[in-house]
């Protein structure tokens, strides 16, 4: 049993669209919350459940004039002191490259109480939907999790290493640089590994593309596939099923092999 007090706030992952994917505690913090704020990820349909007087858009989407990341910070003290249980609501898990512990850290300097209930992240969650395993003790026994660029919007160096291993690629935040990655498997020799990109994943209007790394920027472009969406590499891609019984939102299937 959960004990909501005044002055707090409660930091919760939503997971990756599907509204019914949000943990139970996560659906009891919204309940209680006399404030939400949400991000652009957050589905429609589990907003609209709520009954809370206050639901306050602060998303953030790439290209787009969107509210910095001190003002959520003071906006999530300012409303906790105003109006008492504020329920910060992110896309994923709002420690896996949401920034969460940013504001965490923040409230808790004002003196807030903090909780934190961790959601599903889209890096582990929508492959997963699509019975695609990240791990496979045959094809790869890791798996890394990457966003595409760093703060100055240059390729991560971590990709280098990883493209280089034999693990699955998750590649968060990348679909802007399907080029930079295609030269930069090629420069290793894997021109040709599997790729599933699977765009507004859980959604109703979720769509997957399958294809491999040489052929991914066409691909993506020539569908009109783009953000939001991840970016998964490696060889159990291979194991996507390709009847369109289990995934119906394939909208195309290639050859992964060249």
């Amino acid at each position: 049993m959960i004990a909501w007090k005044k002055h707090r706030l409660t930091l919760v992952g939503a997971g990756p669209g599907d509204p019914d994917l949000i943990t139970r505690k996560g659906w009891k913090a919204l309940h209680a919350a006399d404030v939400i704020l949400y991000d652009a990820l957050v589905a429609p349909e589990l907003l609209s459940e709520m009954d809370c007087p206050h639901k306050v858009f602060v998303g953030k989407r790439a290209g787009t004039q969107s509210m910095q990341q001190s003002e959520i910070n003071r906006l999530i003290v300012q409303m906790a002191f105003q109006y008492g249980h504020v329920v910060r609501l992110k896309g994923g898990d709002p420690f896996v490259f949401g920034r969460g512990y940013e504001e965490v850290t923040f409230a808790r300097a004002w003196g807030l109480e903090v909780d934190v209930v961790p959601g599903l992240s889209s890096a582990t969650s929508l492959p997963g939907l699509q019975q695609v395993p990240l791990t496979h003790r045959n094809l790869a026994r890791s798996f890394w999790v990457l966003p595409a660029t760093t703060s100055s919007n240059q390729l991560s160096d971590d990709l280098a290493l990883a493209a280089r291993s034999s693990a699955t690629l998750v590649i968060l935040m990348g679909m802007r640089k399907l080029a930079q990655l295609s030269a930069l498997f090629a420069q290793v020799g894997k021109q040709n590994l599997p790729v599933m990109i699977i765009h507004n994943g859980s959604a109703t209007d979720e769509r997957v593309l399958l294809t491999n790394t040489r052929d991914m920027r066409v691909d993506a472009e020539c569908q009109g596939i783009g953000a939001p969406g991840i970016i998964v590499v490696g060889e159990v891609v291979s194991l996507a099923v390709e009847t369109g019984e289990v995934t119906p939102f394939i909208h195309q299937v290639k050859k992964l092999r060249a």
